[in-house]
């Protein structure tokens, strides 16, 4: 039925692919993978639905064209750069380590040097998308440790690259008819005058056309698309491959503007169209061929889930890296990628390697993107795990990252914030502005120097890892306050803080009400709820600006709408002890929690998360919200009158000794409550007025410290 209908074939290889897609979601395996096993499924050894190997074919090759477009595209030599020597020299120094290793291996199990030379070349790549995609779930793209493999992962995608280049030339002057030398040198003119093309298009046409262009953004990206294509069939017809000619299309938009927004318009064709890529390589895998591979493909992939993550973990560890930061850094490049199976496709292609060894480079792909996306996924259990033996692979001083993770001795801390994005950075300007003694804790390298150049005390560390908590100051710190919405993270902070022995307070940030339950179920004394108290917020703003806010006329009046901080001067005043009347300005509507008073009298309070509604000139509104939230000042951490709660022992010759509690009016004499009485081995914790204290008791009770200072001056031991 399906044979000779190829919409119906193709109809019916999505649908495959759609379910497989869900049992790879399920198994929390890569597409690339579900996609390979749909090609399996569907090809002559299995189901035998896949007939139209043309048009299959046709819209694999777009598919990489694609690719390599938004490759170029996004090429970011930025970021090499940022990440500093490390990205060049894990980034080359496994290229150069695993090629060498990997041909050796090749070479003792018996292949032909190019057969192993097109093999040691497949194990070198790293799969970028796949990576990307794992570090942005985990939340670690902007780690150091996800920094550095996006920085070697590109230097490995230019290498693809130039493999590919050096693959067509070769491919060109072994079956040309020209001899050797002049074979090259008309392939070096051709490769100069395709560049030269493109650089000058890049300068004076390029521009021009995409910011004419950008007026329409379907536009902009068909165009995107056509001169993807377009490059690549002309790179074809100088005798380069096509994906060559897509990468330098995409390199010439990198420069403009626009590349962004075209990129992320691509992104879903791009992995639509890759998955005729997919399918059609593992439609084509012989499996008669692929039983004879299996032990080889064991021993390369052995060798690239294992030798490859060591591999850049000595070169980190030299270069004055942490054990861990090297391990995480390794584990992405613990399997072969796309580009792999591209570049063994392209020798397939020219006849260099048989279809035996793009069976065993496939099954090597297969093997490894399966087991090191659970590498990954499971990366800091499996650190736990081998922390000990890796001790060997880091200095006695990892200089890099000791200079930006130690901290200065400290005094007392009030916080310790750990996670300074766009939440936690929030809590940091409102925390310094009551302020609060704070040390930031976060693994964004980029964060942590903006908060050092303010002068804040920052470390760089991960949450989860036991070994960062020794260089925080726990025993000195009041608060530990994480702003990390993981609820895997947030739960191995609390065991790692109870661990290491801390007796301080710790607040969490939850994402619903089910994770809060959970925090406060482990001990966590605070749970923030940012969504929740925004919505509550939102809510309150709308009230407001549907009931309250008046219509705008044609006169020289102006409305401003303040909402009063919680540590400005004028919460807690009443309207008349703040002086707005010399500037002109009235209060025309106070809103609180979704109420509104109209024209509050002068004995009305004002209190914090207040929204008013002033009235008066502009330059008068601009005095009045100077006024209004100017910072209340602060006493001197001395004079701070917090709540404490406290043991206080009564003596025999007390003045508080065998009297009641009402006869002492306890709570309204000393300001101070008392919430139970250790009396020898009794505990008392319901408390009547009648209750005689006795000289030996114990007593439990809070209240302000000055409160608690002066009860223990009458309670002399």
């Amino acid at each position: 039925m399906v044979n000779g209908n190829a919409f119906v074939e193709i109809a019916a290889i999505l649908g495959l692919a759609t379910l497989t897609g869900i049992v790879g979601q399920k198994l929390r395996q890569p597409l690339i993978i579900m996609f390979l096993a749909t090609g399996i499924l569907a090809g002559p050894s299995f189901l035998g639905i896949i007939h139209s190997y043309e048009q299959i074919e046709l819209l694999a090759h777009i598919g990489i064209a694609l690719l390599l477009f938004i490759v170029g595209l996004k090429l970011d030599l930025n970021l090499i750069r940022t990440t500093g020597p490390v990205a060049l020299a894990t980034g080359l120094g496994q290229i150069v380590f695993t090629s060498i290793i990997g041909f050796v291996i090749a070479i003792v199990m018996g292949m032909s040097y190019l057969s192993a030379g097109y093999v040691s070349v497949a194990l070198t790549f790293s799969s970028t998308i796949i990576i990307v995609k794992l570090l942005s779930d985990k939340k670690e793209i902007d780690s150091l440790h996800g920094q550095i493999a996006l920085g070697f992962l590109i230097v490995q995608d230019i290498a693809a690259i130039l493999a590919l280049v050096g693959l067509t030339t070769w491919g060109s002057s072994v079956t040309g008819d020209d001899s050797g030398y002049l074979s090259y040198m008309m392939i070096g003119a051709k490769g100069l005058g395709l560049l030269g093309a493109v650089a000058l298009l890049m300068k004076y046409v390029i521009p021009y056309l995409t910011q004419r262009l950008a007026h329409s953004l379907e536009l902009l990206t068909l165009f995107a698309i056509a001169w993807a294509v377009l490059l690549g069939a002309g790179s074809e017809l100088l005798g380069f491959s096509k994906e060559v000619g897509a990468f330098l299309a995409g390199v010439s938009l990198a420069s403009t503007t626009f590349r962004d927004s075209i990129g992320a318009r691509l992104t879903g064709l791009r992995d639509f169209l890759l998955l005729f890529f997919f399918i059609d390589l593992g439609a084509r895998l012989d499996w008669s061929m692929v039983g004879s591979q299996l032990g080889a493909a064991l021993v390369f992939s052995i060798f690239v889930l294992v030798g490859n993550p060591l591999i850049v973990l000595i070169i980190m560890g030299v270069m004055g890296y942490r054990r861990r930061t090297g391990f995480l850094a390794g584990l992405t490049v613990a399997q072969i990628s796309e580009f792999s199976l591209i570049v063994a496709a392209l020798g397939l292609s020219i006849g260099h390697i048989t279809e035996e060894t793009m069976g065993l480079i496939t099954l090597v792909g297969v093997v490894t993107i399966f087991l090191s996306t659970y590498m990954i996924l499971y990366s800091y259990p499996l650190y736990r795990v081998l922390s000990s033996p890796l001790k060997i692979f880091e200095r006695r001083n990892p200089y890099r990252e000791a200079a930006i993770d130690t901290l200065a001795e400290t005094e007392a801390v009030d916080v310790i914030l750990v996670g300074l994005g766009n939440y936690g950075s929030g809590l940091m300007e409102h925390l310094l502005r009551r302020k609060n003694a704070i040390v930031g804790f976060d693994f964004d390298p980029g964060t942590l120097d903006k908060w050092r150049k303010r002068g804040v005390p920052v470390f760089y560390g991960d949450m989860a890892d036991p070994e960062m908590h020794e260089q925080l100051p726990l025993k000195k710190a009041r608060w530990v306050i994480s702003a990390v919405r993981s609820k895997e993270m947030s739960l191995a902070l609390i065991h790692n803080l109870k661990k290491d022995g801390y007796t301080g307070k710790v607040a969490l940030t939850a994402t619903n009400s089910q994770e809060a339950a959970e925090f406060e179920k482990a001990g966590v004394n605070l749970v923030f709820r940012p969504f929740k108290d925004a919505t509550e917020q939102a809510a309150d703003a709308l009230t407001y600006a549907m009931d309250f806010l008046p219509e705008n006329v044609d006169w020289p009046v102006s409305f401003l709408e303040l909402r009063i901080r919680s540590d400005a001067s004028a919460a807690g005043q009443i309207m008349r002890e703040i002086p707005l009347s010399a500037s002109g300005i009235s209060v025309l509507a106070v809103s609180r929690g979704g109420r509104i008073f109209h024209e509050p009298k002068p004995d009305f309070r004002i209190f914090p998360a207040d929204r008013l509604l002033l009235m008066g000139h502009p330059d008068g509104l601009k005095e009045a919200e100077t006024i209004l939230n100017h910072l209340e000042p602060q006493r001197d951490a001395e004079d701070t009158d917090r709540f404490e709660i406290a043991e206080i022992k009564v003596s025999e010759n007390s003045d508080l000794s065998d009297k009641s509690l009402a006869e002492l009016h306890f709570r309204q004499k000393f300001g101070a409550t008392l919430v139970g009485i250790r009396r020898g081995q009794d505990q008392i914790t319901t408390i009547n007025p009648a209750e005689r204290l006795l000289g030996g008791d114990c007593l439990i009770v809070i209240g302000k410290s000055s409160s608690i200072k002066e009860l223990k001056n009458l309670a002399p031991v």
